[in-house]
């Protein structure tokens, strides 16, 4: 795991520095269009969640994530997710978390800057895409081990229905 603690101390070290780079070129410019009209880079301090919902709730905010960040060391320590996958899932969600929790501490907002304006989509962040492709890790996940205990649920009842069927006979 120590390997997966370090990778999440990189993501935050990688979403810090972005952000750094975001206050230092692009504040005071505002925009750089990579793809006019598709795909900007685009400072907003942002105050709220996903499209700036629950905007200036930052206590709310700080609550959640440690809750999130405690419910990810209670998944690790009960070895719900193991293996690769599992411990992946933990250090993006932490690494995401973190240096999302960052920014709402020392500025109280986050610091957002991908712009995918040809959906008029939500202007986030590399620690947002941390969170984003660790939750759905989470998902597939439970789901793959739902389906598992599914189908030994199903094994074990036709083998005990296999079971009556030879003490019947």
């Amino acid at each position: 795991m120590t390997l997966y603690l370090l990778l999440a101390a990189l993501l935050v070290a990688a979403d810090q520095l972005i952000k750094y780079w975001t206050v230092t070129v692009l504040q005071p410019i505002g925009s750089i269009p990579l793809w006019q009209g598709v795909f900007h880079l685009t400072y907003v301090e942002n105050t709220g969640a996903a499209f700036s919902m629950l905007e200036g709730r930052q206590g709310f905010f700080i609550f959640v994530t440690i809750a999130a960040l405690l419910f990810m060391i209670y998944l690790y320590k009960t070895g719900m997710f193991k293996g690769v996958l599992g411990h992946l899932c933990i250090a993006l969600i932490l690494g995401g978390a973190i240096g999302n929790f960052i920014d709402r501490l020392r500025l109280g907002y986050v610091i957002d800057m991908f712009d995918f304006c040809l959906i008029n989509f939500a202007v986030f962040n590399f620690a947002d895409i941390c969170i984003t492709i660790g939750g759905a890790i989470f998902v597939l996940l439970t789901f793959l081990d739902y389906k598992a205990e599914v189908e030994a649920e199903k094994a074990a009842k036709l083998a005990e229905t296999q079971q009556k069927e030879e003490e019947q006979a």
